[in-house]
């Protein structure tokens, strides 16, 4: 089992019509809503706990997640209206999103209803707009801070810029929030922003003392750069692709990591070497690399991920 918290929006993910004019198309997604399909395509058992709204959109985003057995027994079912973030494609597929969040369902959080948690869970995925979003993200902070030391916590700050406001605040609530986690992923851009001007390897370092067994930053087509509990970092490359675009790329690659970790007897209070945890690195990029070679948030099936094991 693992439990993914966080938003579940809706992206108008623009595409130029034929007549000139710009169409938009609904696509269900949000950082954790694709984790979690990502977890349960490939056989994992998933269970969201995201604030789905009661209308067209929440109605959608629940019909996918069940078409791809995400376990929606957790969620919550909310008053609010759904957010909804407008998808820009620049010429190399490239995404940039402007969010429309004011009051809507995915950052209302109580204590009652993160409280639906179980204390012993075994892993507890959680970050993007969710975690740093007000008003919601000082109870789910607390929550994450209960059930640290015994849930094995996964973390992706999924960083967006103009949401985040003052950045010395944002570096502060992100650092304690790694603090609490077991893993932490990034992408060389979500460091950009927080670090200006540091390198990656640095970064890496700094948010390995902090606590976390496994720090890993993706870096687009030069890999992904780690280090854990022996503090050695150690990059690994990329696979060869033809990019369609990256939405849900990050996403796919933390499923992806996710699922194979489990594999390796990864506990909240272990500490294991780069040397066993890159395979599953590895399998992460395998997963990334899938995604963006076709079409939106997509990533692949287990079925999909064996056939390309042998991919070079």
């Amino acid at each position: 089992m693992v439990y993914v918290l966080g938003e579940a929006l809706i992206d108008l993910v623009s595409e130029p019509g034929e007549d000139g004019p710009v169409r938009y198309l609904a696509h269900p997604g949000g950082s954790p809503f694709n984790v979690a399909i990502g977890l349960a395509r490939l056989g994992r058992h998933s269970r969201l706990l995201a604030r789905l709204s009661s209308d067209a959109f929440g109605r959608q985003l629940r019909e996918h997640a069940e078409r791809n057995h995400v376990d929606l027994s957790l969620a919550v079912t909310a008053p609010e209206p759904s957010t909804v973030a407008v998808v820009t494609l620049d010429a190399d597929r490239n995404a940039s999103y402007d969010f429309y969040r004011t009051g809507t369902a995915d950052w209302q959080w109580t204590e009652a209803e993160l409280a639906r948690i179980p204390d012993d869970a075994g892993w507890l995925h959680t970050g993007s707009l969710a975690s740093w979003t007000e008003p919601g993200a000082g109870a789910i902070e607390r929550r994450l801070a209960e059930l640290a030391g015994r849930t094995v916590l996964s973390f992706d700050p999924n960083i967006r810029p103009a949401l985040l406001g003052e950045r010395d605040a944002a570096v502060a609530r992100i650092e304690r929030l790694i603090a609490r986690s077991t893993v932490v992923k990034a992408s060389a851009e979500d460091l950009a922003w927080l670090y200006p001007g540091e390198v990656i390897a640095s970064t890496l370092q700094r948010w390995r003392a902090l606590g976390p067994a496994l720090v890993v930053v993706t870096d687009g087509g030069a890999g992904a750069h780690a280090v854990a509990a022996d503090d050695r970092p150690f990059t690994v490359p990329g696979r060869p692709v033809t990019v369609v675009d990256t939405v849900g790329a990050g996403d796919a690659f933390m499923a992806g990591l996710i699922h194979a970790l489990l594999s390796t007897g990864l506990t909240a209070d272990s500490r294991l070497s780069g040397d066993q945890l890159r395979p599953a690195i590895d399998q992460a990029m395998l997963v990334a690399a899938l995604t963006v070679g076709r079409a939106g948030a997509n990533p692949p099936t287990a079925a999909e991920l064996a056939a390309a094991q042998h991919w070079s």
